[in-house]
């Protein structure tokens, strides 16, 4: 009998889910809102829609198989617990819950648990969106046969997964990897965790916004960027003008790529990873971001070091990479 496993994607907007075979192959997939369960109080109803989909979904295929495990990738997911923590814009407090003394900080979700309620026997494993994504790409990408690589991914946020001799570096409380808010500028933008000078706030989709944004203030060259504004501009349009020439546009690919590259330097001195892959939305970008990121990586290199890493986009990039990710854990486990 095929056995599968589903692969579940836990945004911020959506949750998607899937199950998939041992090679990567998707039988079926569907979705559920997330947003649509905003606070605390709507997580349990969360869980049963979800569980109700997913069951929907197993009854619709034509094919006898045996669900060997269900693999979870959410925000704030922790790998040893089997909970979500204080996930941002999820299961949130009311301004009545808080203002009776419940605190943000205490949010934490027995997802693992909760879930496993409607599937009794089955083995939930769940972690950190992007640890998702790592394991993915080991189990299904590129970084296949593998034992040191790093994964990074540029989206909304900036994501990271370190792989040493083969594991997943987890760290003692299932939090290790936050390379996004690796400080690379002391003092510098103010970043949505609360600090100030983090990779994510320069190497995020809204990071390259506010270059694009500050080399307007400073650049006198014409260019089409001038003709948004910060929310109507999106990341995907700087690659579209960069390639028509524009100077604004390269230049800011060129000090995105500057602060990635650096950073990147300082993250082989402590892995000593074969591959460095990137994934998401600026990684589509192609030479755009890793030229400068390869040139500007070498030229902070320890010398132990140079020439040594490859940068490689994901080859996941454009196949359902947040369920294969989500499935992935659990092939990996067994």
């Amino acid at each position: 009998m095929k056995k599968l496993v589903f692969g579940i994607d836990i945004g911020g907007t959506n949750t998607a889910f899937g199950l998939v075979d041992e090679v990567g192959e998707i039988f079926g997939e569907a979705a559920i809102s997330t947003r649509k369960y905003t606070h605390f109080d709507d997580y349990p109803r969360y869980i049963e829609d979800l569980a109700t989909a997913m069951k929907a979904l197993v009854n619709s295929l034509d094919i006898n198989f045996e669900l060997v495990g269900i693999g979870v990738g959410a925000p704030n997911a922790n790998y040893y617990k089997g909970t979500v923590e204080i996930p941002s814009n999820m299961w949130k407090y009311t301004d009545e819950q808080i203002a009776a003394g419940m605190k943000e900080e205490d949010r934490m979700f027995n997802f693992a648990d909760d879930l496993g309620k409607h599937f009794p026997g089955t083995p939930i494993y769940i972690t950190n969106d992007a640890n998702a994504a790592t394991i993915g790409e080991m189990v299904y990408g590129g970084a296949k046969g593998m034992k040191n690589f790093i994964m990074i991914t540029l989206g909304t946020g900036v994501g990271s997964g370190f792989v040493a001799n083969g594991e997943m570096i987890y760290g003692h409380d299932g939090f290790a990897g936050e390379f996004g808010h690796v400080v690379v500028e002391r003092g510098g933008r103010q970043c949505g965790c609360g600090r100030k000078g983090c990779l994510e706030a320069y190497t995020s989709a809204g990071g390259i916004k506010r270059t694009a944004f500050e080399l307007l203030a400073t650049m006198t060259d014409p260019s089409p960027i001038r003709e948004y504004s910060f929310d109507q501009l999106e990341s995907a349009m700087l690659s579209k003008f960069a390639l028509e020439g524009d100077p604004i546009a390269k230049e800011c690919f060129r000090l995105t790529g500057q602060k990635l590259g650096y950073a990147l330097a300082d993250a082989v001195t402590i892995t000593s990873p074969e591959a460095i892959f990137l994934f998401g939305g600026l990684a589509k970008a192609g030479n755009l971001i890793f030229d400068p990121i390869k040139h500007y990586m070498e030229e902070n290199m320890l010398i132990t070091f140079k020439n040594k890493v490859k940068v490689l986009p994901s080859e996941l990039q454009n196949k359902n990479a947040a369920i294969l990710g989500a499935a992935a854990l659990v092939w990996q486990a067994k």
